[in-house]
């Protein structure tokens, strides 16, 4: 509040106020915004008592569109659909042949931006319906915009190559759809090549809990060629009638509220965001905050080039005007009160701050304090193994583990390394993932770090058998865990008496006297031990840093070749109430 306003609130002379903050040592001016501590201190001068309201605590994640006084005013809106499926087998290619098919011919030619999402107009039941494309194919960006916070897709369409049937990304988008509790419409893609199989896919997908509805069961399977341009109409149809059996509604006769898809900045036209709307509509002229950006849109460009004054639900549309540029995922809100929108703006801009200094870690201990308190009611893993027949076993001993309490529920299971995609599963769905004899793709183990995925590794399989049981029943104990410090290249080895000392690149991190080393080759692992030796300039060095040469030298191990990788680790405990972040 502003001094004036105050002094209107208490009923006193603003200069009343103005001499009791100089008494206090605080020179203000009658205009000057004054903050909450202030105001108390100046109320409890003229004996005032002063309520503050509390904010309210935003801890759910993925916010609510709408709201209890939408639930009067609510009608259809057209199904937000995002393709995904594996490489080669025809997202794209889809996605333009509806493209080509449902836009006018005089527009499609004129589309010439890329907003992130389009709409296509299909003749449904008499009726003319929209459907919106979000034109980010693949589950990358699916679960990108869901580890933000966002639920934008109501539907999901699996692509699936008939010549080629279910592929290791297929088997991944299924398990990130899933795992998102979205709707799966799968297309099998290719039918007029040699060799498609449509049946034999369908016989695939029925191990990953798809099952076509001509064999029982609930999921919308359609045999499509996307390049002939096959059965593209029943295609459309089918997510219609998921989108009827969904119920998707929204309030169009309210402030716009929705999320941010994709956000750039033009030399030109400055911030441009490409914005999709969930509930409310948005005009020329609102105020917008947007993560925390904020603004007024001066113009919004629908997905066919055209400038539009106002967008209804599940419409996208390209919004100039905003002040800074969003991150894609950010939630998005219109304020009819500039003064608002302002504060809420900076409010968000705080929040997002505090977040990256505390960032909530869901890690197994954690899970284990909460199983304990009964809050715990569902243990999501990501299991990734050397090979098929280790995940076979784990999976089959973990059914065996009593779940009356908490259901174990698996995300994803397959052979391999712990890739990205597998970390932005996890930090989408707040799951722990299980490595068994198996190691990191390059750049995954930083993506765990910095989005605080707890990923454990274990070479026996009794072990991860105990600890996941502990987590389950809540009896965890404190724990040794490993902690990297950072990778070194072996470039060069000198032989030295009846051993050798390796010539060392330190890549990442650093290494550390004393510390524990694991050495691979390729991807084996052929010796662990601890680093005896460590010098710098035929000087003994404590430790070396990332970006500098080092020789190095191991007692037990004289076993060196050019290109080895070490893996430098140590050992710490951590305790259960350092972990209850959550």
């Amino acid at each position: 509040m502003t001094v004036q306003e105050l002094a209107d609130a208490l009923v006193v002379a603003d200069t009343e106020i103005v001499k009791i903050l100089f008494m206090k040592g605080m020179a203000v001016s009658i205009t000057q915004n004054l903050d909450i501590p202030t105001i108390t201190l100046v109320a409890k001068e003229l004996e005032v008592e002063i309520e503050t309201a509390e904010p309210e605590a935003e801890a759910r994640k993925v916010t609510e569109m709408i709201d209890v006084g939408d639930l009067e005013h609510l009608l259809r809106r057209p199904p937000v659909v995002t393709i995904m499926g594996h490489v080669d087998h025809g997202k794209t290619t889809l996605l333009d042949s509806i493209r080509k098919t449902k836009v006018a011919a005089g527009e499609a030619g004129g589309i010439t931006q890329h907003i992130g999402a389009y709409h296509v107009d299909v003749e449904h039941e008499g009726k003319q319906q929209q459907i919106v494309f979000l034109d980010t194919p693949g589950h990358e960006a699916f679960t990108a915009m869901r580890a933000r916070g966002a639920r934008v897709t109501d539907i999901a369409v699996l692509v699936v190559a008939a010549d080629d049937g279910v592929r290791p990304q297929t088997v991944e988008a299924i398990s990130h759809a899933q795992a998102a509790e979205v709707p799966i419409v799968v297309a099998i893609n290719k039918i007029d090549k040699e060799g498609a199989q449509p049946d034999r896919v369908k016989q695939e997908l029925t191990q990953y809990g798809l099952t076509p509805e001509e064999w029982g069961g609930e999921t919308i399977m359609v045999p499509v060629s996307a390049i002939k341009g096959e059965n593209l109409d029943t295609l459309l149809e089918m997510i219609l009638l998921v989108a009827e059996v969904a119920e998707l509604s929204a309030n169009p006769d309210r402030s716009a509220r929705g999320t941010v898809i994709e956000a750039h900045l033009d030399k030109a036209k400055g911030a441009v965001a490409t914005l999709l709307i969930q509930n409310g509509t948005l005009r020329v002229g609102d105020m917008l905050v947007a993560g925390s950006a904020f603004g007024k849109v001066r113009a919004m460009v629908d997905d066919r080039g055209k400038r539009v004054d106002v967008a209804s639900p599940s419409f996208a549309v390209e919004v100039l005007g905003l002040s800074d540029v969003p991150a894609a995922g950010d939630e998005f809100e219109a304020f009819e009160n500039e003064k608002e929108a302002r504060a809420i703006a900076s409010d968000r801009a705080d929040k997002q701050r505090l977040s990256r200094l505390l960032q909530g870690r869901v890690t197994l201990t954690t899970l284990s304090a909460q199983a304990q308190e009964g809050e715990l009611k569902e243990l999501n893993l990501i299991l990734k193994a050397d090979v098929q027949g280790s995940v076979e076993a784990i999976v089959g001993m973990l059914k065996q583990i009593p779940q009356n309490e908490v259901q174990i529920r698996m995300l994803l299971s397959t052979a391999g390394e712990i890739t990205q995609t597998d970390i932005d599963l996890a930090a989408a769905s707040g799951a722990v993932i299980i490595g068994f004899n198996t190691t990191y793709a390059s750049g995954a183990r930083q993506a765990a770090d910095e989005a605080g995925v707890d990923v454990r590794e274990y070479n026996i399989i009794y072990k991860l058998m105990e600890d996941i049981q502990g987590a389950v029943e809540g009896l965890l104990e404190p724990e040794l865990v490993e902690e990297s410090l950072g990778q070194t290249e072996v470039r060069a080895v000198f032989p030295v008496g009846r051993g050798a000392v390796a010539g060392c690149y330190v890549q990442s991190g650093k290494l550390v006297r004393n510390c524990k080393v694991r050495i691979r080759r390729g991807s084996k692992v052929i010796y662990e031990g601890v680093l005896d030796s460590l010098k710098r300039m035929k000087e003994d060095a404590r430790e070396v840093n990332a970006g500098y040469e080092c020789g190095v030298g191991i007692d037990k191990f004289h076993d060196w070749a050019e290109g080895d990788i070490i893996d430098a680790y140590q050992m710490v405990t951590k305790r259960r109430t350092l972990a209850l972040t959550r």
